[in-house]
């Protein structure tokens, strides 16, 4: 194990040291290692170097948007070989959340998240790529 030191400024320190609080590291150098760790993985996944992947795919939109529901149905069909599952939530009168597991190639899973959260009427959209 190498020991390293660094200088962060007092609000970011602050950050951290709440966060290590409330997660209930042990130390500051646990929880650099696992932010070190977090960040590579997320640098690798950005870069490309991740090429098969299971992802998370959550979406909010409004059911009452004309054609919306059938033309989200229809791009699941037509990319059957990525969706794995979906879960479907009303969220009140209006509005639905859907969660959908991916798999595949990481660059056919972002491609295809992309295109389901550009959908007029799709209000929110967030794709966790997990490497596999």
């Amino acid at each position: 194990m190498q020991r390293i030191t660094i200088t962060i400024d007092d609000d970011l320190m602050t950050e951290l040291d709440r966060m290590i609080q409330a997660k209930g590291y042990q130390n500051r150098s646990e929880a650099l290692r696992d932010l070190a760790r977090a960040g590579l993985k997320q640098a690798s996944i950005e870069e490309g170097h991740i090429a098969q992947c299971a992802g998370v795919l959550s979406y909010v939109y409004d059911h009452e948007a004309r054609d919306l529901a059938s033309r989200l149905t229809t791009t699941f069909h037509d990319h059957h070989d990525l969706s794995v599952a979906s879960m479907h939530v009303h969220l009140d009168q209006h509005r639905c959340l859907e969660i959908s597991v991916l798999r595949g190639k990481t660059e056919e899973v972002r491609h295809f998240a992309d295109h389901v959260m550009a959908e007029r009427s799709v209000t929110y959209g967030e794709l966790k790529i997990i490497p596999t």
